[in-house]
């Protein structure tokens, strides 16, 4: 995003609410591994893809808001930059996933033909342009993703945020919590998180209240390792039923949130505000929320995910130390 606000940190930490028993370790829920998918914002949207692309065989589907295409900075002249503000090539991005899965670095790209792909551009967005997701959307059309599949959003007046239907600075903001709230031409606001979980798994029973009870914050060290980076506590909605056995039938979703955008920078803004766990908690979505804190070493002073590679050489593949980290935590919560 676009420039670290220091002074917001002890903002934020007042916004964040005392979750009950502080951070635990993160539940074996039994949840269903077939239905396991990823989404979003920013560096979390670079980092969706590329958990989608490395874990493919296990991953049903992607929300991609204001990201980039695969392996974007070593495949595209002018690296960060272009994978942010200028036009980068999909199709280069397909193959080098298409390279990475022949080494068994990543799952088989085969596999991304059978996903759902939930894309989002704001026309206002002015730190991930346009031709960036377009670039995205080439790229999983080189991967053969049915159009029926593939939904491209890119005609809303909304600058670099995630939307959510209750929540946020209004449509056209690039800032802190980078979360907005965006009118429909109906009058109604647009409700992403239903867009993206609908998507993916096929028409929502109604939202309701998500109790704050099931909202856990748990110890996400068991996790990582310091070339990660990531932050010492992640959350986890688990909705009420799934609190019952054991989770079972219950889908996981990751949401990854963006730069300057971790909890330590806006508190439950992303975890509790945006609006996924309200639809979670009626349809059986245990929502997933790890952390990354911005840091010096790793030299990461905006809190970014890694789509670069500041944690290692491997960030991109099944073995990436946050990737790795993150897949670990799906397989603690469905039970493998």
């Amino acid at each position: 995003m676009l420039h670290f606000i220091g002074t917001l940190l002890v903002a934020a930490l007042s916004m964040t609410p005392a979750l009950a028993g502080g951070a635990s370790k993160l539940p074996a829920l039994a949840a269903d591994p077939a239905r396991t998918s990823v989404s979003g914002l920013s560096s979390g949207a670079f980092m969706s893809v590329q958990y989608h692309v490395a874990f493919s065989s296990t991953t049903i589907g992607v929300g991609v808001v204001a990201g980039g295409p695969y392996n974007c900075a070593y495949v595209n002249v002018g690296g960060i930059a272009t994978c942010m503000q200028g036009i980068p090539v999909g199709s280069a991005s397909y193959d080098a996933a298409r390279d990475f899965a022949a080494l068994g670095k990543i799952d088989p790209v085969d596999n991304l033909a059978k996903s759902k792909v939930y894309l989002f551009s704001g026309t206002l967005d002015k730190v991930v342009k346009q031709p960036v997701m377009n670039a995205v959307r080439d790229f999983y059309m080189r991967a053969s993703v049915p159009a029926s599949s593939l939904v491209y959003v890119d005609d809303v007046a909304a600058g670099h945020a995630f939307v959510s239907p209750s929540h946020g600075n209004l449509c056209a903001t690039t800032a802190s919590p980078f979360v907005n709230e965006c009118a429909t031409t109906s009058g109604a606001n647009y409700d992403q998180p239903s867009a993206i979980l609908a998507h993916i798994y096929g028409p929502l029973v109604a939202k309701a209240r998500a109790p704050s009870e099931n909202l856990v914050a748990f110890d996400q060290a068991e996790f990582t390792s310091a070339p990660a980076g990531m932050a010492a506590t992640g959350y986890l909605y688990i909705p009420t039923a799934c609190r019952d056995a054991n989770g079972e039938s219950c889908a996981v979703h990751v949401v990854f949130h963006g730069c300057q955008q971790g909890a330590g920078e806006v508190g439950d803004a992303v975890y509790g505000k945006a609006g996924y766990n309200k639809w979670a908690e009626t349809n059986r979505i245990v929502v997933l929320y790890p952390q990354i804190d911005p840091t010096d070493i790793p030299l990461n002073s905006q809190g970014c995910w890694d789509w670069w590679g500041y944690s290692g050489l491997k960030f991109q593949t099944r073995s990436g130390p946050q990737l790795s980290a993150v897949r670990a935590m799906v397989r603690r919560l469905t039970g493998q």
